[in-house]
């Protein structure tokens, strides 16, 4: 197995209860944008959702230190400004709906190789992918493939911007086991979807961001 919540996989509930929160404070893009704060635990998931064009994917990147902005980020006392952008984006990890790859082949984006397989496996994918050139892979293997990336790495908080938005119904439970199975392990989630039946399955706090600002959903 695979752990994936930081240094060591915080298993037990005692464990999950002392591990530091992701608190956002006061985020925003600057003039005219609003503020947003919310907290993320480790080993839970939160969804975000909200109307196209009201700022989900900025505030993740925003969260990341990918984009400028006011307003402040923190894993407990570690503040996302104290740190340089990488170090933060290690703890922090975002993975865009449509993620970049830059070289060929698949493999030499992963940093652990046989994580990578055993992920692979996990997911219902083909090991020969890992030796296939980005470009000649379906969409949906692309987001596949940006997950494992981002996992193998160990952040203690993953920012998902829609996920499963290109996989079929098969994929997309195998895809929310995964998570299912890491947030257990004790990494936290913030995930964007806007599928209200996979928020159901897999959050257990949800947002929405509208332009007035971000409201909690509370059942």
């Amino acid at each position: 197995m695979l752990h994936v919540a930081g240094r060591e996989a915080a298993n037990s509930p005692s464990d999950l209860a002392t591990a530091e929160a992701l608190v956002v404070e006061n985020l925003s893009r600057g003039d005219g944008h609003c503020a947003c704060s919310l907290t993320v635990a480790a080993g839970r998931c939160v969804a975000l959702s909200g109307p196209s064009g009201s700022g989900k994917s900025a505030l993740l990147r925003l969260i990341a230190d990918l984009d400028p902005g006011t307003g402040t980020a923190r894993i407990g006392k570690l503040a996302r400004e104290t740190v340089p952008a990488n170090q933060w984006r290690r703890l922090v990890t975002y993975v865009a709906a449509d993620s970049g790859w830059w070289t060929s082949p698949v493999s030499a984006h992963m940093s652990d190789p046989e994580a990578a397989l055993r992920l692979l496996a996990e997911l219902g994918m083909a090991e020969a992918l890992l030796d296939a050139v980005p470009e000649n892979v379906s969409s949906g293997e692309r987001q596949r493939l940006a997950l494992v990336r981002a996992l193998i790495q160990r952040p203690r908080f993953l920012l998902l911007d829609e996920p499963t938005s290109a996989l079929d119904p098969e994929s997309v439970l195998m895809v929310e086991k995964l998570l299912m199975r890491v947030k257990r392990e004790g990494m936290g989630l913030l995930v964007v979807s806007h599928d209200p039946a996979q928020i159901a399955r897999i959050a257990d706090r949800r947002y929405v961001l509208s332009r007035a600002g971000l409201t909690e959903i509370v059942p």
